[in-house]
Parts: C-alpha cells; structure tokens; sequence
C-alpha cells in the first residue's frame, strides 16, 4: 500500500479519495475549506493538511483534482504548493479538467523539479466517482503512467495512456465535444415529442435500442422530461470545458461550429439562472 495525497475534495475528488483510502492507502487530503478536509478524515481515516505542500511531504503519489487552470496552478507552486512539499522521483497525478498548456507547463516544472507528471482528466460524473467506474484518459511518460495506473485502478472502469503530456486533456476535450452534442440532440427530441403529443419515455424505451442510443438518453431523458437537472456535472463547469475546448480549436485550426453554438445555449441557460443546474437542463431552453 503506497503513501497518497489528495488535493481538492469536490463532488468527485471526495469519492475518488475515498476509493484510495477503502483499498488500504495511507492518504492524506487538501481541501481550501477545511472542514470538508476534516469530514473526510472522519468518514475515511487519514489525516487533514493545511496546505497542499504539508499533504504532499512524503507521498509516493499526489493527486489532484480542482477547478481550473489557475486552481491547479496555486495547488502545485509557491513555496506552500505540492511540488515545493515532494521528494524526488516522487509523482504528481492531476485529474482536473485543465488545458492542454498548463499541463504540459506544469509538466515542464514537475520534471525540472525530478518529479513525475500525469495529467489524467476523468470521465463518468459524480455517479462515476462515486461508484468507483471512472473513465480517465492519461497523458506522460509511459513510466510514470505505470505507476499511476495500478493506484488509479480503484476508481477506474478503463484507463489508458493516449500519449505525451497533454494528451489527456485533448482527449477529455473530445469527450466534452461528444456530450454538447448529444444532449442538444436529445433536448431537441425530448421537447419536439412532447409537442407533437408524444410519450416520451415510451419513445426513448424503443429508440435507445438503436443507432440514437447513448448514456445521456439511458440517464438522462426521465428527469429531463420531469424537469429536474440536479444530477452531476454543473453548466458552469461545462461552460469552463467549452471555452478550453474553443481556445485550443483555434490555436491548432480546427473547427468546432456545433460546440460553438452549443455553448451559447449554456450561456443562455446561465442567463435563466441555471448555471448550477447539470448539463442536460439544456431542454429548458426550448418551448415545451
């Protein structure tokens, strides 16, 4: 059993540290309010730190898993970050959702530094967390993710180097392009069925069986119907997911015109003040 650190105890960093600590690791946690620190430790053992830099002293493997980039920026550096706290050879495994440059920055600093770096953005929303059945899609030194895998192993249902720093984060920007997509889709079909008289559910019961079918279909379209959107992921956090993924499209050229439009229809949903509400409270947009 390995010596952890966690920073950043959210809606999935708190049920992801939870799973290190059921399978036997020594892990110590940070959190910016403490007393969510504090009510791990007394759910799940281990011990609470005061700063990202006191939870990493001595840790094989940090993890973390914040906001944005300039969370996971304040988390690593400074004289009272993560890396200022880690031994060498010791490794630093971010889940955050985060561009591609500050990874590959971080990355950079981690090396000059003799640590490893793994940027490992997740998949599966708090369900997924919480039931320990994340996808994660890794970037790094294929040493350091050998190393990262087997610990990760206790919350992941599949996990996979897809290249060299960075390449997490593209990946979990292709992710976050599928899903707009889908629940658009879905939303556009929810509400047009409902307007041509339709049973939804008694639709979506044939219709997932086919070539329509998703996980946001299978998850999502009873409480979109219902009008309830207080499950997982929040507008906000995909809005934060979008703009990375429109900045990188057009720094490398390519072309995202769905994601672009679809992204304003948060921006609306925002408007109608639903920015804490999760991503399929796009239907909420269309006439009903």
């Amino acid at each position: 059993m390995a010596k952890l650190a966690f920073l950043g105890l959210g809606v999935m960093g708190y049920p992801m540290a939870g799973h290190l600590a059921a399978k036997g690791h020594e892990v110590t946690v940070f959190n910016r309010t403490a007393a969510k620190a504090e009510a791990w430790t007394a759910q799940h053992g281990g011990r609470a730190a005061s700063t990202p830099r006191a939870a990493a002293e001595g840790a094989e493997v940090v993890f973390a898993c914040v906001g944005n980039d300039d969370d996971l920026r304040s988390v690593c550096l400074g004289d009272e970050g993560a890396f200022a706290g880690m031994a060498r050879g010791a490794l630093f495994v971010d889940h955050t959702t985060v561009s591609a440059q500050v990874t590959r920055d971080l990355a950079a600093e981690a090396d000059a530094l003799g640590l490893g770096f793994v940027d490992a953005p997740v998949s599966g929303g708090q369900a997924g967390a919480e039931n320990g059945a994340l996808s994660i899609m890794c970037g790094g030194a294929e040493d350091h993710y050998a190393r990262a895998e087997p610990v990760m192993a206790a919350y992941a249902r599949i996990c996979r180097r897809l290249g060299e720093s960075g390449s997490g984060q593209i990946a979990k920007m292709m992710n976050q392009i599928c899903i707009a997509g889908l629940v658009q889709g879905l939303s556009e079909a929810l509400a047009f069925g409902e307007k041509a008289g339709m049973d939804g559910r008694a639709v979506v019961e044939v219709i997932s069986q086919g070539a329509a079918g998703s996980w946001q279909m299978a998850n999502r379209h009873a409480t979109m119907l219902e009008d309830r959107f207080d499950f997982g992921f929040a507008v906000d956090w995909m809005r934060k997911d979008l703009g990375i993924c429109l900045r990188t499209a057009d720094e490398i050229g390519a072309s995202l015109p769905v994601t672009a439009l679809i992204d304003q229809f948060y921006k609306e949903v925002q408007q109608m003040g639903g920015g804490r509400w999760d991503t399929s409270s796009l239907i909420k947009r269309l006439p009903r």
